[in-house]
């Protein structure tokens, strides 16, 4: 049996192997899965949501460099290697867009940043302020490979950590979904009766209500937040996991397997985790690529109606509902390129479940 099921498998990998756009898919979403992890290794503003503000810079087209002057802060930052890693660093030095400067009896004049061909304040700085008066090592010239947004952090650091919300929202969501849908789908249609009819009833309310809205209600209880969200679009997707799956037991539970483990003496509940589920398990594997996708553009929705994550946490919806009218402003990447990347992980995710739906396909 094992032997039987391990060509199965086999068979299935190497159909899903022959897949070019699925496995492409696949490992486009293990390479973003990578960037959204280490995001404030790879992103040029590592500071915590790469926040780091420069309103004089703003809505810069991609490509733009300016000159900035770091000065540093007296205070020390509290935060450990782990934490600067895998939550950016907390940036406790003013940085300054400057357009020109020179040094005069002990002391740096510069000119602030100013666009539209206008002079910016002069300034005076103590060369004090620098450690060891080095003040060159806190100059230099930065560059914008996407631009900036309109309050002038850098668009390709707020997309690599905006790839956080969009990638993990998916996981979270279609595990809660999965925790929730298979126990109680198994519970209804392993016993039925009432037991059935009342999960049934509990399965067609849920159904009845759109999505966005019971997920609207469910945020607007547990509070706005970056973990509310992630659970109330958990919350939202069980349903149709619930209902294949309570079809599913329904089909195979008079099979020959099942009667010989009841023969057996085995419980229920090793009955269904042991024996049902493992068989019926390839038609939830594919809801769960879907629901990957559905769960993104759910979650972008919310943070475009300003109920998903909160400022000033980056994500890929937020940054649309902020720049969506620069569509019309003649900037209309600020909103296109977030855009672009919730249609490519949403893409991939469908081309992955529809590779996994050919694969484990018995019938081709």
């Amino acid at each position: 049996m094992s032997d039987h099921s391990g060509s199965l498998t086999q068979l299935a990998l190497q159909k899903f192997k022959g897949n070019f756009w699925g496995v492409l898919s696949f490992w486009l979403i293990v390479a973003i899965g990578v960037i959204s992890i280490f995001a404030y290794v790879l992103a040029p503003d590592n500071s915590q949501n790469a926040n780091q503000m420069h309103l004089s810079i703003h809505s810069k087209p991609p490509g733009f460099k300016v000159t900035m002057l770091r000065i540093p802060s007296e205070l020390q930052q509290q935060s450990n290697g782990f934490t600067r890693l895998f939550f950016g660093k907390q940036n406790l030095d003013t940085e300054i867009p400057i357009s020109k400067y020179f040094i005069e009896n002990n002391q740096m004049t510069y000119t602030e940043y100013a666009s539209d061909g206008l002079e910016g304040v002069e300034k005076k700085i103590d060369l004090s302020s620098f450690p060891n008066q080095d003040y060159k090592s806190n100059i230099e010239e930065v560059s914008f490979l996407l631009g900036t947004d309109k309050y002038g952090r850098d668009l390709l650091s707020r997309i690599l950590v905006g790839s956080r919300i969009s990638f993990f929202i998916g996981f979270i969501a279609v595990l809660i979904s999965l925790v929730i849908g298979v126990s109680l789908g198994s519970i209804a249609g392993y016993y039925g009766g009432k037991i059935d009819a009342f999960i049934m009833w509990i399965i067609n309310v849920t159904w009845s209500i759109p999505t966005l809205l019971l997920v609207i209600a469910i945020t607007l209880a547990l509070g706005k937040g970056f973990w509310q969200v992630f659970i109330a679009v958990g919350l939202t997707m069980w349903v149709e996991v619930a209902r294949v799956v309570r079809g599913q037991i329904i089909s195979v539970k008079q099979m020959q397997y099942v009667t010989a483990a009841r023969a057996l003496g085995y419980n229920d509940y090793r009955i269904i985790s042991k024996h049902i589920l493992p068989n019926i398990m390839a038609p939830v594997i594919v809801i769960s690529a879907a629901n990957f996708a559905a769960a993104i553009l759910i979650e972008s929705g919310l943070s475009f109606l300003g109920i998903g994550a909160q400022p000033p946490m980056a994500s890929w919806g937020a940054m649309i509902k902020d720049h969506y009218n620069y569509i019309i402003l003649g900037k209309p990447y600020l909103a296109l390129i977030p855009g672009l990347c919730i249609m490519i992980l949403v893409m991939a995710f469908m081309l992955v479940g529809n590779a996994l739906r050919d694969a484990l396909d018995v019938k081709t």
